[in-house]
C-alpha cells in the first residue's frame, strides 16, 4: 500500500506532459479556470519541438519545457533529465496527456504514485498504441477508456476509472477512435479533478478516493 495522498487546501498543482496536439491538454487547462476544479496547470513538458500542445501552454501563460530522446546520450540519461524538470514544480499530481514515450525507473521512483495516464481501451485489453484497432479486430461490443496510474509495464498499472464505449457494426477505426476520446478526455477531467480535490490511496492493484 502506498501512502495515502491527501487533499490540499490550495490548488493541486498539475504538469501535464504531452507530444502532440493538446486537446487533453486543453480540457484541464479550460477546467482549471473554475477555482472550485481544486487544481491548476503549473508546467507542461513536452518531448519534441513544434507541436500544437506547446502553443496551448504558451497561450495559457503556463511555463513548458522539452527534452527530446535523441538529444541524450542514453535513455536513462534522458528520463533523469524529465524527471528533474516536473519536480522543479513541485508537482502533486502528473498527468500524460497524449505523452508518447515510456518514462523509466527514476520518474517512477519520484512520481509513480501520482502519475496518470489514460488510455483509448478498457484494459487489461488491449494495451499498447493500436487500442481502437484491436478491439475492432477482435470483434468486441464494448470498449472505451481506461484511467490508470503508470508503472513500470505498458498500460499495466492500477486502474483509476473506465468508462464504456459501444463498438458499432458499421464504425471504422477513425470513428471509434473518436467517439473514444470524446469519453476519454471527459474521464481524464472529472477524475483528475476527484483525485486531487479527494486524495487517493494504492492498495495492490485497488486505487480508492477518501
Amino acid at each position: 500500500m502506498t501512502d495515502p495522498v491527501a487533499p490540499s487546501p490550495d490548488p493541486a498543482r498539475l504538469v501535464v506532459l504531452v507530444s502532440g496536439s493538446g486537446s487533453n491538454l486543453q480540457a484541464l487547462l479550460d477546467a482549471c479556470q473554475d477555482p472550485a476544479y481544486g487544481a491548476q496547470v503549473v508546467a507542461v513538458g513536452a518531448d519534441r519541438d513544434g507541436i500544437a500542445s506547446l502553443d496551448r501552454a504558451a497561450a495559457a501563460g503556463v511555463p513548458s519545457f522539452v527534452h527530446k530522446v535523441k538529444d541524450y546520450p542514453e535513455r536513462i540519461v534522458w528520463d533523469r533529465a524529465l524527471t528533474a524538470s516536473v519536480a522543479e514544480y513541485r508537482p502533486d499530481l502528473v498527468v500524460s496527456a497524449g505523452f508518447l514515450k515510456l518514462v523509466g525507473e527514476d520518474f517512477l521512483h519520484a512520481f509513480g504514485d501520482r502519475y496518470v495516464n489514460t488510455h483509448n481501451a478498457l484494459l487489461p485489453s488491449f494495451p499498447g498504441i493500436h487500442g481502437p484497432r484491436d478491439a475492432l479486430e477482435y470483434g468486441v461490443k464494448v470498449t472505451g477508456a481506461t484511467l490508470f496510474f503508470v508503472d513500470g509495464g505498458v498500460d499495466t498499472g492500477p486502474i483509476i476509472a473506465q468508462v464504456t464505449v459501444p463498438v458499432e457494426d458499421d464504425d471504422t477505426e477513425d470513428t471509434l477512435s473518436e467517439r473514444i476520446k470524446e469519453v476519454e478526455r471527459r474521464q481524464l477531467v472529472d477524475w483528475v479533478g476527484r483525485l486531487v480535490r479527494d486524495g487517493w490511496t494504492i492498495t495492490g492493484r485497488k486505487v480508492r478516493t477518501k
